[in-house]
């Protein structure tokens, strides 16, 4: 009798992550500082810088309040760079932990406003990164005098906010999903309360800390895998603090406090105050980000507005929350798109992007003002101005007998509908059982929720032609 021996390789992701955490460790050395700001505040950073001297290399800060971790010059993390090209391309990483977070000093304020004309002495986060920027170039050897920002969704935030009066060596920013204004991002999704997701995050986010840490406090136990029946029974939301945070978590009453849009959310808009930037911006998002879509869009478009010389585009692709930066994106739920779009947009925008403005390099790849994924057709489209140039505000009417259309109803037309709204039976944001904000839920197929008596639904006649969707 012969016999074949099959052998089943099973390619585990860990040992990729393990390989790049040898070849950081082989390539660069760390070194971690104090920086002190204006107001004698010091920031806890950790820089990383390429072992060869044989070239300057720029520096790419990421400023964060999620911690710099790992803790300690002998100890390195897996990862550097967006991707792994970045670590092979040779960069400074430099990562800070912002004013009051983790292992810097001073006080954390959740989306700390700007100030547009600060007295002596005056801080916000745009003031922060240029002090940081200026310690950088005096204090780090090796570098080439060009310094680029990074970083998605919090993170994305303070690219945003230290592009503001750019440090003149500041030549390239990417926010990536940057939350714009707390009340249509995260927090409130066009001024309706997300309450899983500010729940879930300020639950951990929100703890105060009593000293500096290097690690977080543990996550929220629910004491039940069913967040709907948690949030239900809950009750008001005086209820959260009264049960749970007792006082603990200052923002969540803030956020309690203020259910309008007032001066305390204005506050802490950072669009209108997007001036006097000179580096090359590069806005990121995903057209399917559960969190910040409102974000990436606003930024672009308010940098447009306000910076008209600079060189500013937009990248939107079929991705949820910070998806492009990982590695395989070919569907989303149940959507297919047929290639893996994180990796086109890796190996075709991000690392050429910095490589063109901190480099000099890369000159022959062409960046055109928008570039948007279409799904459905599945392709990325390039776009001269965004939104489109021809694009028709048009509005959808509801019609009686549970119909839409373009076309608006007769002045006549007294039809409505009702349903009965019961708080003990809210309908649910999505099917999956989960006590977390769920992050897929914005492809799913929301007809279980059609089927509920308090969901009323309408549908359009047959199109006479084919219609995009853009803006």
């Amino acid at each position: 009798m012969k016999c074949k021996i099959l052998f089943i390789l099973f390619i585990i992701p860990s040992l990729f992550a393990n390989d790049r955490a040898e070849y950081i460790r082989e390539n660069y050395c760390k070194t971690e500082y104090r920086i002190p700001m204006r107001d004698g505040v010091k920031l806890f950073t950790a820089v990383y810088a390429p072992y060869d001297k044989s070239v300057r290399h720029p520096i790419l800060l990421l400023r964060t309040p999620y911690s710099v971790n790992p803790y300690g010059a002998d100890r390195y993390p897996s990862r550097l760079g967006p991707t792994a090209a970045f670590e092979k391309e040779g960069f400074i990483f430099v990562f800070q932990d912002v004013r009051g977070c983790m292992m810097s000093e001073g006080e954390f304020v959740n989306m700390r406003p700007h100030i547009d004309d600060k007295a002596a002495g005056e801080i916000d986060e745009s003031s922060d990164t240029y002090d940081t920027i200026e310690w950088l170039l005096d204090n780090i050897e090796g570098h080439n005098g060009k310094v680029g920002m990074w970083g998605v969704s919090y993170p994305g935030f303070y690219c945003s906010a230290g592009m503001i009066d750019s440090h003149p060596a500041l030549k390239a920013v990417s926010p990536q999903a940057p939350i714009a204004d707390w009340f249509w991002d995260d927090m409130h999704h066009h001024g309706a309360f997300t309450l899983a997701l500010s729940f879930g995050f300020f639950s951990n986010f929100g703890i105060p800390r009593d000293s500096l840490r290097t690690d977080f406090p543990p996550r929220f136990d629910f004491g039940t895998p069913d967040g709907y029946q948690f949030y239900l029974a809950l009750g008001p939301l005086r209820n959260a603090d009264e049960r749970y945070f007792h006082g603990e978590i200052g923002f969540w009453n803030e956020i309690v406090e203020h259910p309008n849009y007032d001066d305390f959310w204005q506050s802490r808009n950072i669009l209108p105050h997007l001036h006097n930037i000179t580096a090359a911006v590069m806005t990121v998002g995903g057209l399917f980000d559960a969190e910040d879509l409102y974000g990436p869009l606003k930024t672009y478009r308010s940098v447009e507005e306000k910076n008209p010389k600079i060189f500013n585009t937009l990248v939107m692709g079929p991705w949820s929350h910070g998806a492009w930066i990982r590695d395989e994106t070919d569907h989303l739920g149940d959507m297919k798109f047929g290639f893996n779009t994180s990796k086109w947009f890796q190996d075709r925008c991000l690392l050429n992007f910095f490589k063109r403005f901190l480099k000099d390099e890369a000159k022959d790849v062409e960046f055109p003002e928008a570039l948007i994924f279409e799904t459905g057709a599945n392709r990325w489209r390039t776009f001269k101005q965004w939104p489109p140039k021809g694009l028709q505000q048009q509005s959808l009417y509801l019609r009686s007998g549970n119909a839409v259309s373009f076309d608006p109803p007769d002045s006549a037309d007294s039809a409505f509908d009702e349903y009965i709204s019961d708080p003990q039976h809210p309908a649910p944001y999505t099917k999956k059982i989960v006590t977390r904000w769920e992050k897929t839920y914005m492809t799913e197929d929301q007809r279980f929720a059609g089927q509920r008596p308090d969901v009323l639904t309408y549908i359009s006649g047959e199109l006479d032609d084919d219609l995009t969707l853009a803006g």
